[in-house]
């Protein structure tokens, strides 16, 4: 049953008219239909990048980034290294909260404090793993101690959402998701929101930053891709992302409509399970076997050997992807650029199974997002064809991300795909999340639900990561990306490109990189 979080009758009836005349793009309310909404209001719930594109409406960052992900100010002004093991934040002067009251240092505080409280289905403690321990100076300066050495911290505080200490450290989800705790710096205040619908917002005229020409902004989740683009064609959403591969070429030629493209940091990666029991065994002419296949090297590589990447992005895609053979654009800090292209090899292949001790391959289930990013199901599907020239039964299993997600934190699944975007433009945060040996006591290895571990890259990432010098701290995480993607740790497919649409002539939509669809940042045409 949904349940929806409101706020007052005369609101309610307001954004009932607002919906019925939602089909015009005007100064006044602008309409988007979204693949994926929040999954609770509270920024600080989960790390899913639709969790933060939504609530950057209403919560500020601490550090922003522009449409390439180059950090800039944000709530704080500026920062600096005041010793090894210190930062110093200085914050906006001036900034009102949506309840009127001002922030200060102590919010900022308050906010990195609270983040190892929530316990979310995918904890955000990956952005403030570094922090031992948070010091206010004065009303508008803030020193945050780290365990050592930490040069990416204000990469990590892109994802830094502010809220104010006024919610207290109790404050949880249905306090966030009702409105009452929903107390943001951003340029919208929270009006409602219906999990799995309609998140409502109004402009924020006491924002800090640039005044928003939408008086009002509706956020429409329809994961349903035709939905979405009838939604457009029949007016009743401005514009829409995540256009499929399959509409793009249509749109194109449509003369109702402007699109709207960009290569993004998202990248479609396969992770083999290598812990020595798998949670489901897999079946060798039928029968279960109590090995684990994906340990062996060779297995990997063949699995890796048997995928082809340009098939993928020609006819998969439909053109909008690009070859991967790394987790991140090779530009981005620590990328690496001696690594080759992938060879797709199929009677390599089968040979390099046989080698392994499988001539008639093996039969193992495979999981995936079928709503997160573009074309995830149809990749999904494809890969197990590609794995089946090779001898392989791959059972395919495309999964609501709702459902998803929480498995796959469980370690509930043998062999994986989803989408993962290095959002804050260097590696330490998508390998030391990835394939740093899972450390709860460091918050490395978050996301390493695989059970991968090799000294040599955990060793190379905690250097790299209190290691002050650029030139040097970039050579050792371009060493982690060569010997991870070596080992196969996961298995990279394609990187992903974003379109989006509109109506013809009404507003113009930057082609940001990490997918982001913000309001703010969308201009109607006069």
């Amino acid at each position: 049953m949904k349940q929806t979080f409101k706020l007052g009758g005369a609101l309610a009836a307001a954004l009932l008219l607002g919906t019925m005349l939602g089909g015009t793009v005007s100064a006044q309310t602008l309409t988007m239909g979204v693949r994926a909404g929040p999954d609770s209001i509270d920024p600080h719930w989960s790390t899913l990048g639709s969790q933060a594109e939504a609530l950057r409406h209403v919560f500020d960052t601490l550090v922003m980034a522009d449409e390439n992900l180059q950090m800039k100010p944000g709530l704080a002004v500026s920062w600096k290294p005041v010793d090894e093991t210190t930062w110093e934040f200085k914050i906006r002067e001036g900034v009102k909260f949506h309840d009127g009251s001002e922030l200060t240092a102590e919010d900022v505080k308050f906010s990195i404090d609270r983040i190892p409280v929530v316990t979310g289905p995918m904890s955000m403690t990956i952005y403030t793993k570094q922090v031992k321990e948070t010091e206010v100076k004065d009303k508008y300066t803030l020193h945050v101690k780290t365990k050592v050495a930490a040069p990416t911290l204000p990469n990590d505080f892109i994802r830094l959402f502010v809220v104010s200490k006024s919610i207290g450290m109790d404050a949880r989800n249905e306090q966030f998701n009702s409105g009452k705790a929903a107390i943001g710096t951003g340029p919208y205040k929270f009006l409602s929101w219906e999990p799995k619908g309609d998140l409502v917002v109004e402009r924020f005229d006491g924002y800090w930053g640039d005044k928003q020409p939408w008086q009002k902004v509706v956020r429409k989740e329809i994961p349903n891709d035709p939905a979405r683009m009838a939604a457009l064609k029949s007016g009743q959403v401005d514009l829409v992302n995540y256009v499929p591969a399959t509409d793009y070429a249509s749109m194109q030629k449509d003369k109702s409509v402007d699109t709207f493209v960009a290569d993004s940091v998202y990248f479609l990666n396969i992770t083999p399970n290598v812990k020595e029991t798998l949670p489901k065994p897999v079946k060798v002419d039928g029968k279960e076997i109590t090995a684990n296949p994906l340990r062996d090297p060779k297995v990997r590589e063949a699995m890796d050997l048997a995928i082809d990447r340009k098939t993928l992005v020609r006819v998969v895609l439909e053109g909008l992807g690009r070859p991967a053979n790394q987790l991140m654009p090779t530009s981005f800090f620590g990328g690496s650029k001696s690594l080759p292209e992938r060879p797709y090899d199929v009677a390599k292949a089968k040979q390099l199974l046989a080698d392994a001790g499988y001539p008639k391959g093996f039969e193992i289930d495979f999981h995936c997002t079928n709503n997160r990013l573009p074309g995830d199901s149809a990749v999904c599907e494809a890969l197990s064809q590609m794995w089946a020239r090779a001898g392989l039964k791959v059972n395919a299993n495309a999964l609501n991300g709702t459902v998803f997600f929480p498995a796959q934190q469980k370690g509930e699944f043998s062999l994986w795909m989803s989408g993962w975007g290095t959002l804050t433009g260097e590696a330490s945060y998508t390998y030391g999340s990835l394939v740093h040996t899972a450390d709860p006591s460091t918050g490395l290895g978050a996301f390493n639900k695989q059970g991968y571990s090799n000294p040599e890259v955990d060793k190379l990432l905690e250097d790299g990561s209190r290691t002050m010098d650029d030139a040097k701290r970039r050579a050792l995480f371009e060493k982690v990306t060569d010997v991870s993607m070596t080992d196969r740790a996961l298995i990279p497919t394609v990187q992903l490109q974003t379109v989006w649409a509109a109506k013809k002539g009404t507003m113009t939509i930057p082609a940001r990189v990490d997918q982001e669809t913000l309001a703010y940042e969308i201009k109607p045409k006069s």
